[in-house]
C-alpha cells in the first residue's frame, strides 16, 4: 500500500464514523436502536440483510476453498444461502416482522418466553450469545489477516483498528447506522468487485480467454460442483443450516425483517437479498476460481490467494478500494451481530439477572444497549486473538465446523416455533432438541481420546447436530404435545395474514404478556 491506498482506507473509516454520528439523531429509544422503529424501507433492509451475511472470511477461508476446489465454493455456500432466503421470504420473514408489529418486541428471542418458557428463552439466549462471540471473533481474525498481508501490521493491531472503528459507529447509531453504512459498503464492494473481476478477465487471454481457461491443468476439477469434503450430504446440510441461519437463526438477519414497516415489506426485503446472493457472489468468486493460474498461494489452505492476486493485478488506488471492500464485508456483519446480541442481552437476559433492569427507563435501556454493544465487541476481539490456537485451529474451521454445527440446535426451536405446523412442540421439545444437538456436536467433534471424531467427515460433523435437533423437536412435539390456548393464540398472531396496514401500532391484546416481562414495557 502507498499513500493513495491509505487515503482511501482512512477516508472509508471516516465516512463510516460520520454515518454513525448522523444516525445518532434517529435513535430516541430502544426500539429505534434495535429495530429502526419499524421504519426502514424494504430495499434498504434487503441490502442490509445481504451485506450483514458477508465477512472477510469470504476472501480468506472461502478463497482458499475456491483456490483448491473451484466452483464448489459457490455451489455449497452462496447458492444454499440464496435458496434458503428465497424460501424464508415466504416462510419466516413475514412472521418475524409480526413479532415487532404485533407483539411489540425488540429482540428476536423475546417471544420465546411466552412461546415456551423462561428456561428455554434463557438457554437459547446464552448459547446464541456465546456462539456469536466466537463467530465474530473469526471475522475479526480474517480481516486482520488480510490487513497484515497488505500493510504489515500485526494480527492484534489489525483486530484493534477494525474493532474500534466498528464500535464507534454501531454503538452510537444502532441499527440505522448499521443499515446505512451497509448501503455505502455495498456500493464500495460493487466497485471493488467489478474492478477485480475485470482485472482477472484481462489476464486470461493467454490462457484461452473466459471460456477456454477451464481446460488449463491448474484448474483441473475446478468446474465440478461437488468435490472433496464438500459433497451432496454437505450441500443438503448447509441448505437446511442456511435456511435457519440467514432467516433469523443467528439473530442479526431477523432484525432486518423486524425493521420493515409490515410483513409484506419484510418478504420483499428477503427476496431482494436472495437475488443478490444468487448473482453477486459469482462476480466475487470468479477471480478466486482463476487464482491458481495467476498466483502461488503461500499458505497450505490457499487462504492468502485472493490477497496476493489483488496485490499483483491492481494499481494503487484500486488496491485501496478492494481492501476497503474487505473491510466493508466484515464490519457490516460484525456491527449487525453486535446490535443483535445487545438486543438479546438487554431485552431477554438482563431482566432475569437483575430486578432493576425490569424497570429501566428509555434512557437507561438505551445506555445499557450501547454498553452491551461495546462489551460484546471487546469479547469477540479477545477471541479473535485466539483463532489460530489449538482450540479453534483456523478461521474456516470456526466458520464451518463451529458456527454451522452449533447453529442448528440453537435456531430450530426459535424458527420452527413460529410456525403453526409445530405448535405441539413446547418447552420439553425445545430444550431437549437444543441440549441433544449440542451434545451431538461434542460427540462428533471432541469426544474423549478422539475415538469417534477421527473418522467423522466434515459433512457429518456439520449435519448430525442439526439432524438430531430437528428430529427430536418434531418427534417430542407429537409424543408429548404442550400446546396451550395461550401459546396457540400467540402463534396465530404471528401467522395471520394481513393487508400490510397493521404496523407498529398493531394490537396484541389477545396474547397474554406477563406484566414483568420486557414485552410489557414495550
Amino acid at each position: 500500500m502507498n499513500s493513495l491506498d491509505w487515503a482511501v482506507l482512512i477516508g472509508y473509516f471516516g465516512v463510516m464514523v460520520a454515518i454513525g454520528v448522523w444516525s445518532h439523531k434517529r435513535v430516541d429509544n430502544v426500539s429505534d436502536f434495535f429495530t429502526a422503529g419499524g421504519k426502514m424501507p424494504w430495499w434498504l433492509s434487503g441490502i442490509s440483510h445481504h451485506m450483514s451475511g458477508y465477512s472477510a472470511v469470504m476472501f480468506t477461508g472461502y478463497a482458499g476453498i475456491a483456490y483448491t476446489y473451484g466452483v464448489t465454493s459457490f455451489v455449497t455456500w452462496s447458492f444454499p444461502i440464496a435458496l434458503g432466503i428465497a424460501i424464508g421470504a415466504r416462510l419466516f420473514a413475514p412472521r418475524i416482522n409480526r413479532l415487532r408489529s404485533r407483539l411489540h418486541v425488540a429482540s428476536p428471542l423475546e417471544y420465546l418466553k411466552n412461546r415456551y418458557n423462561l428456561k428455554t428463552q434463557q438457554a437459547l439466549a446464552w448459547s446464541g450469545m456465546l456462539l456469536k462471540i466466537v463467530d465474530v471473533g473469526a471475522k475479526w481474525a480474517a480481516i486482520a489477516t488480510l490487513l497484515a498481508v497488505f500493510t504489515g501490521v500485526s494480527l492484534n493491531q489489525g483486530i484493534l483498528i477494525t474493532g474500534v472503528v466498528t464500535a464507534v459507529y454501531c454503538t452510537i447509531g444502532g441499527l440505522w447506522a448499521d443499515a446505512l453504512t451497509e448501503l455505502g459498503q455495498f456500493v464500495i464492494q460493487l466497485l471493488a468487485g467489478i474492478a477485480m473481476f475485470v482485472a482477472v478477465v484481462a489476464e486470461l487471454g493467454e490462457f484461452g480467454g473466459f471460456f477456454g481457461v477451464w481446460d488449463e491443468p491448474e484448474l483441473a476439477g475446478h468446474g465440478k460442483p461437488l468435490v472433496g469434503p464438500y459433497g451432496t450430504v454437505f450441500l443438503l446440510a448447509f441448505l437446511f443450516i442456511k435456511l435457519f441461519e440467514y432467516n433469523g437463526g443467528m439473530l442479526n438477519q431477523a432484525q432486518r425483517y423486524m425493521a420493515t414497516a409490515n410483513a409484506k415489506e419484510a418478504a420483499r426485503s428477503a427476496k431482494l437479498s436472495a437475488i443478490l446472493w444468487l448473482v453477486w457472489p459469482v462476480v466475487l468468486f470468479f477471480p478466486m476460481w482463476m487464482s491458481p493460474l495467476l498466483v502461488d498461494a503461500q499458505k497450505p489452505d490457499g487462504s492468502d490467494a485472493y490477497a496476493l492476486m489483488t496485490e499483483e493485478l491492481l494499481p494503487h488506488g484500486l488496491l485501496g478500494l478492494v481492501i476497503v471492500g474487505f473491510f466493508s464485508h466484515t464490519m457490516a456483519m460484525c456491527s449487525s451481530d453486535a446490535n443483535a446480541i445487545a438486543a438479546v442481552f438487554t431485552r431477554d437476559v438482563a431482566p432475569v439477572l437483575s430486578a432493576r433492569a425490569k424497570g429501566w427507563s428509555e434512557r437507561a435501556g438505551l445506555l445499557a444497549a450501547r454498553l452491551t454493544t461495546v462489551v460484546f465487541l471487546g469479547l469477540s476481539m479477545a477471541v479473535a486473538t485466539q483463532v489460530d490456537s489449538p482450540a479453534f485451529k483456523d478461521i474456516i474451521t470456526v466458520v464451518i465446523k463451529w458456527v454451522a454445527g452449533l447453529m442448528g440446535p440453537i435456531a430450530i426451536p426459535m424458527m420452527l416455533g413460529l410456525l403453526r405446523a409445530f405448535r405441539r412442540s413446547g418447552p420439553t421439545a425445545a430444550l431437549t432438541s437444543w441440549g441433544a444437538g449440542l451434545f451431538a456436536f461434542y460427540l462428533v467433534n471432541y469426544p474423549i481420546d478422539g475415538a469417534i471424531a477421527g473418522g467423522v467427515a466434515l459433512q457429518y460433523q456439520v449435519s448430525i447436530p442439526l439432524a438430531v435437533s430437528l428430529v427430536l423437536y418434531v418427534v417430542i412435539g407429537y409424543v408429548k404435545p404442550e400446546d396451550t390456548p395461550e401459546r396457540d393464540a400467540l402463534i396465530e398472531r404471528i401467522n395471520t395474514d394481513d393487508d400490510g396496514s397493521e404496523g407498529a401500532e398493531g394490537a396484541a391484546a389477545d396474547v397474554p404478556v406477563p406484566a414483568e416481562s420486557p414485552q410489557a414495557r414495550g
